[in-house]
């Protein structure tokens, strides 16, 4: 879904069909895009018992997951999608803060650091229900143009 709030512009159905139609992998994760656009992407977590680890506590391999995925999408929301352009992840870091307990929403918002022809550099920030930062994810997508 795209921001109410903000402006519909020429790309506004293309970009609610890319949010609205995750992969079925943040599927099954569970992640809800809340809102999408070229410069940042909102997504919404709960925390169930399939995603903790073995304090109880959200797996940091599910924060890894869901930064990837919001970093793709970001990415592909600035594609030549008619041109065939794809992206695949090509680094990632990640810095965790704070535990993200079983039944609290982790919430995700991830926005550009650089936006280039042949790659794009992603934050996502994931934060917990109270606000107070969980993890830090910094990614970089590599652009993949069809050859020929």
């Amino acid at each position: 879904m795209t921001d109410p709030t903000q402006d519909p512009g020429p790309d506004s159905d293309r970009i609610a069909e890319i949010a609205a139609n995750q992969p079925p992998f943040a599927r099954l994760l569970g992640l809800t895009v809340v809102s999408a656009a070229p410069d940042r992407v909102l997504a919404e977590l709960l925390v169930t018992e399939d995603l903790t680890n073995r304090n109880g506590t959200l797996h940091g391999g599910a924060i890894m997951a869901v930064a990837d995925n919001l970093g793709g999408t970001a990415t592909f929301l600035n594609l030549d999608l008619e041109a065939g352009e794809g992206t695949s992840t090509i680094e990632s870091k990640t810095n965790f803060f704070r535990t993200v307990a079983l039944g609290d929403t982790a919430r995700c918002e991830t926005v550009p650091l650089h936006r280039g022809r042949s790659t794009m550099v992603w934050q996502t920030t994931i934060t917990r229900g109270d606000g107070t930062l969980a993890a830090n994810v910094i990614q970089t997508q590599m652009v993949l143009r069809p050859r020929g």
